[in-house]
């Protein structure tokens, strides 16, 4: 998922977005940390201990299915999950919840490479 197809999440009025990406990865967000609607945690993060204890603040982690998103759902942080169409086995089908994380929520894409279905 290419970073841009986040970006319509940015205009929701009242809300900070902070960023958990990390190098290389965190250089994606710069344009976005440019524009003061993203604002990087990179610099705070050494390892998962360092971004569980940033979750832990956060009232909602928003994911694709990466490593974060698997934190997040074992400490019971309330996290939404951003899937694609195919997605992998553990998600299941058919389903906007996960029975290994109880906080967890999932979207999933209409339809393949279609990511504005889900962060809308």
């Amino acid at each position: 998922m290419s970073f841009a197809a986040l970006e319509s999440l940015f205009t929701v009025t009242g809300a900070a977005f902070y960023s958990l990406q990390v190098a290389p990865t965190a250089a994606l967000t710069g344009e976005a940390c440019n524009r003061n609607t993203l604002i990087g945690l990179e610099i705070l993060i050494h390892d998962y201990s360092d971004t569980a204890a940033l979750m832990a603040q956060f009232d909602l982690v928003i994911s694709a299915d990466t490593s974060v998103a698997h934190l997040a759902g074992a400490l019971g942080c309330p996290v939404w999950v951003l899937l694609p169409f195919a997605p992998d086995w553990r998600w299941l089908l058919e389903r906007d919840n996960s029975p290994w994380y109880p906080t967890l929520r999932l979207f999933r894409q209409s339809a393949p490479g279609d990511w504005s279905s889900v962060a809308h």
